[in-house]
């Protein structure tokens, strides 16, 4: 690891407002609330949160935005609720329970990503002072197969999500969409485009090569001001990849509400996942790209 990446402070962005992030209290059991789709293969969406968010020691949470029609083959339909009540689900939890953090994934249109930036401009949350917990946004825009998931309007509206997040975590291809740029070839590439990306809302990055070719996986966190936190891992050579990058995102912001660390928070969830991917082939779940294994580390 190279320069220490900020845990509390998110830096200003060219046309962004610094404002200071409450460091989490180290809770015993983080609540983390996912904000997702449904996936009835249990391998991705809100299923594969509340799995990564309890395999991380949290208490997970759930509110719907879509509901799929998937298996590990693909995705054959999706609905999408009336935004309206993706609202109320909102409101009524927030009204309620003290959330530590939050993981934003899929949001299927433009309407609904608008309700989630409203209610984080509200600074939800019923402790006093407590302000807007963290954010992990996961911009769920492209698919394994390359079709993009969302159409111009709910692309920009994923964009504009960004000025809400503290972390935000795509694969290569998103975050070529994110920049309205091609495609980076290489890590040197993602990893230009992460440090620009960070430096422009003023965000940190999690750059992810699990798209690029090589025997070894390298991640890394990327900071606004140029800092990079890199991890590697040996390549698993496996089908069940299905909802990795939901279970990526959920297990690094159930860990940082318990730690505080946004580096350390990575690297043990890069750890987990890596061993999750490799044991996901033994569930034996689907003839497509099957699901990794939330919860390897209680198998006997």
């Amino acid at each position: 690891m190279s320069d220490a990446v900020p845990t509390d402070l998110r830096p200003a962005a060219p046309g962004v407002a610094a404002r200071r992030v409450p460091v989490p209290g180290r809770r015993p059991v983080p609540r983390v609330l996912a904000v997702a789709g449904s996936d009835p293969s249990g391998g991705a969406g809100i299923q594969a949160d509340l799995k990564s968010v309890a395999a991380a020691g949290g208490y997970g949470m759930a509110a719907v935005t879509a509901l799929t029609a998937q298996s590990t083959r693909g995705v054959t339909g999706v609905h999408v609720p009336p935004p309206a009540f993706l609202a109320q689900q909102l409101a009524t939890l927030s009204a309620d329970v003290a959330i530590d953090a939050v993981k934003i994934g899929m949001l299927a249109s433009a309407e609904v990503a608008a309700v989630v930036a409203d209610w984080l401009a509200s600074g939800p949350g019923v402790e006093p002072g407590a302000g807007r917990p963290p954010v992990v946004l996961d911009p769920v825009m492209v698919a394994t197969s390359g079709d993009r998931l969302l159409d111009a309007a709910a692309q920009d509206a994923v964009r504009d999500l960004l000025d809400h997040a503290d972390v935000v975590t795509p694969n290569v291809p998103e975050l070529a969409v994110l920049l309205a740029e091609p495609q980076a070839v290489d890590w040197e590439g993602v990893l230009e485009q992460a440090t620009r990306l960070a430096a422009r809302h003023g965000v940190l990055v999690v750059a992810k090569g699990g798209h690029l070719d090589g025997s070894t996986v390298l991640d890394a966190l990327v900071g606004p001001t140029g800092s990079v936190a890199e991890l590697a891992a040996p390549r698993v050579r496996t089908s069940s990849t299905h909802g990795t990058g939901c279970s990526l995102s959920s297990g690094l912001a159930t860990r940082y509400a318990a730690g505080g660390d946004w580096c350390r928070a990575l690297r043990e969830t890069k750890e987990w996942l890596t061993a999750a991917i490799a044991a996901g082939e033994e569930l034996e779940v689907g003839r497509g790209h099957g699901p990794v294994d939330h919860f390897v580390r209680l198998r006997p």
